[in-house]
């Protein structure tokens, strides 16, 4: 691993462990080993740190969820597979993004910028899966699924894991009923 991930990783533990805003700089590079200057030498600043962490675990977790995607998996119930698969690796906490976007919603108008982008990347993720699944879009569908999912992630830290199969039932039977409401 270069030094490069190696501060990802380290910075991604301890924003998820501790937050963003809260912590100093030299607790967030800690984990890496790495000096003040080694982190503003490959980020440029704190700031573009946190885009890094952000950007590397918006793309783990879309890659994780294409990874099990085939044509014979249910595209809608694999969402919430992958995510009870995530939360079983990386606990539950929540939606580092969202927790993110809410930390900077004054201080930083391009973190806030990109979590609305990648929020909005997974939204079209979930209405491609609900067009497959139903051989036609579903905006509405869409939607729900896609609340259902954010709400299980948010739940999950407090209720744990256990939601988001709730979660995945109540999907799967949106699903079900808009299959049958238009056969």
């Amino acid at each position: 691993m270069n030094k490069r991930s190696e501060i990802i990783a380290g910075a991604t533990r301890i924003f998820e462990a501790e937050g963003f805003r809260g912590v100093g700089i030299d607790r967030v590079i800690a984990p890496s080993g790495a000096s003040t200057r080694t982190l503003y030498k490959h980020f440029g600043s704190r700031d573009g740190l946190v885009i890094a962490v952000l950007e590397a675990r918006h793309r783990h977790f879309m890659d994780q969820l294409f990874e099990g995607d085939t044509p014979k998996n249910d595209p809608v119930g694999l969402l919430f597979d992958t995510l009870r698969s995530w939360i079983e690796v990386h606990g539950a906490r929540g939606c580092m993004l969202l927790r993110a976007h809410s930390e900077y919603g004054d201080a930083s108008k391009v973190i806030v910028l990109l979590v609305s982008r990648q929020k909005h990347e997974f939204r079209d993720e979930v209405a491609r899966r609900v067009e497959r699944a139903l051989g036609r879009k579903d905006a509405v569908l869409s939607t729900q699924i896609w609340l259902l999912f954010e709400g299980a992630t948010a739940a999950a830290s407090i209720a744990g894991a256990s939601v988001i199969d709730g979660a995945k039932s109540a999907a799967l039977f949106l699903l079900e009923n808009a299959r049958t409401d238009h056969p």
